[in-house]
C-alpha cells in the first residue's frame, strides 16, 4: 500500500506532501525524516530513479528537472506500480506547476493544493482490482524495470552515496548490454548450426540437378 508521497525541490525545499496521520504511525514519520536526509545528500550525479529499502518500507523516487518525487510504500507493494504512480504524479505536477517551481521566494509547501491530485491518484493505486489490472498492464507493456535498489542503512549510516548508486546503475546497464550481445550471438550460432546443413543440402541438390539435367 502507498503510505506517503513527498515532493522536494533539489535544493531541499519541500513543495508538497500527502496528508498522512503520522501520530497513528510513528514509523512512517521516521521514514519521512529519512527522505529529508536523502534529499540533503543528493548531487547532480545521483541516480535519477532508485528504490531504497528501509525496514518494513521502500522509498522509491524519481528526479525530473529540479523536482524529486518520493513515494513511501509497504515492502510488499509492487515496485513497478510504485514507479507508475510516481510517473503519473510527475506528469501532472509538471503540467500544472513546473513554471512556478523555480520562482524566487517560494515558501515551503507552496503547492499544498496538489494534495487533491495525490489523494485521488493514491486511491486509484490502492484499489485492489485496479491495482491488479495496472500491475498486469505494466508487466505486459514495460516488463521488469531495472531500478537500482539499496538499503537505507548503507546510504545514511555506512557512508555509501547516492552518486555510487548512479555508478552502479550505469555498470548494471553496461553489463546488461554485454549479456544481450552475447545472447544474440549464441542465438545466431544456434540458428546457424540448425539450418546450415539444410541450406548446404539444398544447394548441393540444386547443383546436382543442374549438373545432371541442365548442363
Amino acid at each position: 500500500m502507498i503510505k506517503s508521497t513527498l515532493l522536494y525541490r533539489e535544493d531541499g525545499l519541500p513543495l508538497c506532501t500527502s496528508v498522512d496521520d503520522d501520530n497513528m504511525n510513528p514509523q512512517l514519520s521516521e521514514q519521512k525524516k529519512r527522505v529529508k536526509m536523502l534529499v540533503s545528500r543528493m548531487t547532480p550525479q545521483s541516480a535519477t530513479e532508485a528504490t531504497i529499502e528501509s525496514n518494513n518500507y521502500e522509498i522509491n523516487y524519481i528526479k525530473n528537472g529540479v523536482v524529486i518525487y518520493f513515494v513511501i510504500v509497504e515492502k510488499n507493494y509492487p515496485r513497478n506500480l510504485a514507479f507508475s504512480y510516481l510517473n503519473d504524479i510527475q506528469q501532472e505536477f509538471q503540467h500544472s506547476y513546473i513554471n512556478d517551481v523555480t520562482k524566487p521566494n517560494i515558501r515551503p509547501y507552496a503547492f499544498v493544493k496538489f494534495d487533491n491530485f495525490l489523494t485521488k491518484t493514491k486511491n486509484i493505486y490502492s484499489d485492489k482490482k485496479v491495482q491488479d489490472n495496472l500491475d498486469q498492464l505494466n508487466q505486459e507493456l514495460v516488463g521488469v524495470k531495472q531500478v537500482m535498489s539499496k538499503n537505507i542503512e548503507d546510504l545514511l549510516y555506512r557512508g555509501d552515496s547516492l552518486d555510487k548508486m548512479s555508478d552502479m546503475s550505469s555498470n548494471l546497464r553496461e553489463t546488461s548490454k554485454k549479456y544481450r550481445k552475447s545472447a544474440q550471438k549464441i542465438n545466431f550460432d544456434l540458428l546457424l548450426s540448425q539450418y546450415a546443413p539444410i541450406a548446404i543440402s539444398a544447394l548441393l541438390g540444386v547443383f546436382l540437378f543442374w549438373y545432371i539435367f541442365l548442363r
